[in-house]
């Protein structure tokens, strides 16, 4: 290695120890974290990739040989008797081989693996003697922690007495502190009702709530303890595996975890990772991963520990849900309601599996109430699909020069005058929903999507080149100001008074849509940045949205010139294709292609079922409506000012002059058969799409529900249900097959009392 390399390496060492001292002193001292897990252990990898290259650099010091944190100020420090370990991480299916063969080559035989979720809490330690509770102390540094008695004490499942007539005469048990999932909601709705800010995370909720001075605030917090082994024991009987003692610790009344299982191969154990991996938002607490452990102590203590981790278990980690970033604008965008809504600009980051680099702030006042600024480093939360959120900012890392949003006072898309609808309602409306362009798109980019005409082929892109073709004309030619160029299908403009002209959108309030043909969209082109190899090269260029261009090459061998003439793209061909076959549709459907303020498919499909047809739909009072099962009296009134509003009229007759459908083919001879019932499907079915079950449900007189309660009659279980299956099986719901749903349909719930 050359003098500069050993050099290099050493500052990037410093630099990284210095990094994940500064993030393990905010996250186990104060509870307020300034990286995610994600970027701390992105930096430990690396941090420990450099010491294995540079040995000589190693350091017992090191955040990779170390555990913790040191005990926080106000807190009596406590040596732990046998010291709290803490574990290594594996970060994919392959690195988990990886750390199984090298247990079969250090200890031979082929172990049982006792798997257990990795439950994202505050590790403590829990002593007793002769059966009663005599200390409680944190992880600290896994040699000294603080001691916490007295909050453990008022942890409604830790018991003070062991419930057995024979205790060890000393027992110290390892433990997670965690907030229930559902109680730490309940937690933040109070907060949300009480105006303040949020708790951004149940795990750091658990810590400030279990690291109280005071043991009273920490007995108002709902605090739960799952135990997981034992550190130090004397006196009386010891199991000889993992799983072993996880049934003794439960038998003295010690809470264990009911998820923990004896895996016996590593089939098994990717089975469990993968399903826990679905479930894991279903589950009373949050986690990060999975725990893997030989479950055999013989072969645990052949396999023994390096300085701060045992080498019989490993931490199978998750894709992180939360990560830091820079927060560098507050942007607004408006929706197909008129809705104006902030949103965060970031540094782009990698968070559940994708890269985000924006996120909603839902109002002005929730960007006041989380406290976020622009320029803030910010924690990010993403949980598979749902849309990313910003928890809120890490204020300990402000230098001075971030600066507060101001809401503006004109639409961004129109430039119409914002305002509340009502007052003091908090989210802000362009009130010109007729023609404002970004509520156009949103609603052609609704009408088109997979709950009401489900046109695949015309996606926000495409809603956006027929509404809004130069929504980025002037970012173009700023791009072009500023000294790029903008490239045409007639050559490379670097003037911006050579950008061609507005153009008129080829859909305006959406009637014409079902009339559209190849020939109408021709012409349309749309403003995009040039990137090379991903990056973004400063020019942009000008395309046609849905035609080819026509293209001419000259042959080397002959010298023949051949033209491509321009033609529709196999996407546009696709989209009118789709667009008439999209006029033969369930009334339903055509209610939420509507944007009908309030009315999605539930709605829809009530007043589809009640009324029959949209005649009868624009012509009810909002009585009638609102008696609709499932409607009631604001999505009522809300159909009522939609038919009332001439323009949308228009846009109805216009669809219905295309040749949309506006009736549903009554089944005259669908029996009734489910009237008062509820019924919940779950799991695919052989014979049913999951909206052709709901419409049988509702054709029949019954409520087809998407959530499980004690008021659900049936609950249908098809091939890979989910959570709502195992809730049916504990309210001791009927839970039925395909079969006996079939049945139900035909004949009714008397049908079933065999």
């Amino acid at each position: 290695m050359s003098e500069t390399t050993d050099l290099e390496a050493r500052a990037r060492i410093d630099e990284l120890r210095a990094q994940l001292a500064e993030a393990r002193s905010a996250y186990y001292e104060d509870d307020e974290p300034i990286m995610a897990d994600a970027q701390y252990d992105e930096l430990e990898r690396e941090l420990k990739a450099l010491e294995e290259e540079n040995p000589e650099l190693k350091s017992e010091e090191s955040p990779t040989e170390t555990v913790g944190g040191a005990v926080a100020a106000g807190f009596t420090p406590t040596p732990h008797i046998q010291r709290m370990m803490s574990l290594d991480n594996a970060f994919s299916v392959e690195e988990i081989d990886e750390w199984a063969e090298r247990t079969q080559k250090e200890a031979p035989g082929t172990p049982a693996f006792l798997t257990e979720l990795k439950i994202d809490g505050l590790a403590v330690s829990l002593v007793y003697e002769n059966g009663e509770l005599i200390r409680g102390v944190t992880r600290g540094d896994g040699r000294i922690g603080e001691d916490v008695t007295a909050n453990v004490r008022t942890i409604a499942s830790v018991p003070q007495r062991l419930t057995t007539e024979h205790p060890p005469q000393i027992l110290e048990v390892r433990g997670e502190v965690f907030y229930p999932t559902a109680e730490f909601e309940k937690l933040n709705e109070q907060r949300r009702a009480d105006g303040l800010a949020e708790y951004a995370n149940p795990r750091n909720t658990a810590a400030g709530s279990l690291r109280q001075k005071d043991a009273a605030v920490t007995a108002s917090r709902a605090l739960e303890v799952y135990v997981h082994g034992i550190g130090a024991h004397e006196g009386g009987e010891y199991p000889t595996s993992q799983s072993e003692t996880y049934e003794l610790l439960a038998s003295w009344g010690l809470p264990t975890s009911p998820h923990s299982r004896v895996l016996h191969s590593l089939a098994e154990v990717r089975e469990y990772i993968d399903e826990f991996g679905d479930k894991r938002h279903d589950l009373e607490h949050e986690i990060d991963g999975i725990v893997i452990k030989v479950d055999d102590f013989a072969h645990q203590r052949a396999l023994g520990s390096t300085s701060r981790a045992p080498r019989w278990a490993i931490a199978y980690k998750y894709p992180p849900e939360e990560v830091t970033t820079k927060l560098l604008d507050i942007q607004v965008q408006v929706g197909r309601t008129g809705r104006v809504t902030p949103f965060g600009v970031m540094e782009p980051v990698k968070v559940a599996g994708s890269t985000v680099e924006k996120a909603t702030l839902h109002n002005q006042f929730e960007v006041e109430r989380k406290g976020v600024l622009i320029g803030d480093t910010i924690i990010l939360r993403k949980a598979g699909d749902v849309i990313p959120e910003i928890l809120g900012p890490v204020e300990r890392l402000r230098d001075g020069s971030e600066r507060a949003f101001e809401m503006p006072a004109d639409c961004p898309s129109c430039g119409t005058r914002i305002a509340p609808t009502n007052e003091g309602e908090k989210d802000w409306r362009c009130p010109n929903q007729k023609d404002c362009p970004a509520q156009v798109t949103g609603r052609i980019a609704h009408a088109a999507s997979r709950g009401a005409f489900d046109i695949e082929a015309l996606g926000e892109e495409s809603a956006l080149a027929l509404t809004n073709p130069d929504q980025r004309r002037d970012e173009a030619i700023a791009a072009v100001r500023a000294g790029h160029a903008l490239d045409t299908e007639t050559g490379r403009i670097r003037d911006a008074d050579d950008v061609p002209g507005e153009q008129t959108p080829v859909v305006r309030t959406g009637g014409n849509l079902f009339d559209l043909t190849a020939d109408d969209l021709r012409d349309v082109f749309v403003y995009q940045p040039l990137r090379r190899k991903g990056e973004p090269t400063g020019d942009w260029r000008l395309v046609r949205a849905f035609w080819t261009k026509r293209t001419t090459t000259r042959l080397k061998s002959t010298g023949e010139t051949r033209v491509k003439e321009e033609k529709p793209s196999a996407t546009t061909t696709k989209l009118i294709d789709e667009l008439a076959k999209a006029k033969d549709t369930e009334l339903w459907r055509v209610l939420v292609a509507l944007s009908i303020r309030h009315v999605g498919p539930t709605a829809a499909r009530s007043l589809a079922t009640a009324f029959g047809s949209m005649e009868a739909i624009r012509t009810a009072d909002v009585d009638r409506l609102a008696d609709t099962d499932g409607v009631g009296t604001v999505v009522a009134e809300s159909v009522r000012a939609f038919f009332a509003d001439q323009w949308r009229a228009d846009l109805v007759d216009a669809w219905a002059a295309s040749g949309v459908t506006m009736e549903d083919e009554q089944d005259e001879d669908a029996p009734r058969t489910l009237e008062g019932i509820t019924v919940v499907v779950t799991g695919s079915l052989e014979g049913f799409t999951r909206d052709g079950a709901k419409d049988a449900i509702l054709s029949r007189g019954g409520k087809a529900s998407g959530s499980v309660s004690k008021r659900t009659h049936f609950v249908v279980v098809g091939e890979n249900a989910g959570s709502k299956a195992d809730k049916a099986e504990e309210l001791g719901l009927r839970i039925l097959d395909e079969a006996q749903f079939v049945r139900l349909l035909s004949e009714g719930p008397a049908a079933l009392k065999d």
